[in-house]
């Protein structure tokens, strides 16, 4: 089992989820262009918040003369495994049954519940 990965406050998920989306290293100018629109975010808070989540262990920052590349340290997959454990294990006490009522009364359409089945039948999660 891999060790658990301590959850992020929303601004650096989200930062986190615009990195994820980039082609790495990433500059600056490319997160932010990942950024949702409805969510606009100054550069000072941009490049705040890029440092906190360095500081985290979550990405590296290599400078290319002024300017920096930013490379996530924690893949998108394996921060989306730990926080599903961590809901799992915290919320719904470890109950497997407990965490799959709780998703099919989440307002899943049932051709997502059918996906999410097939998946599993495949084997594939």
């Amino acid at each position: 089992m891999k060790p658990s990965i301590r959850r992020l406050p929303d601004a650096e998920l989200e930062v986190m989820q615009a990195l994820w989306g980039c082609e790495i290293p990433a500059a600056r100018a490319a997160i932010e262009q990942h950024l949702p629109a409805s969510h606009p975010m100054a550069q000072t808070t941009l490049l705040t918040l890029l440092t906190r989540l360095s500081d985290k262990g979550f990405v590296a920052i290599q400078k290319d003369g002024r300017k920096s590349l930013y490379t996530p340290l924690v893949s998108r997959e394996d921060y989306l495994a730990s926080q599903s454990r961590s809901f799992v294990e915290n919320i719904c006490g470890g109950s497997i049954s407990a965490f799959a009522s709780a998703l099919c009364s989440s307002g899943l359409s049932k051709e997502d519940l059918a996906e999410l089945r097939a998946l599993l039948e495949r084997s594939e999660l």
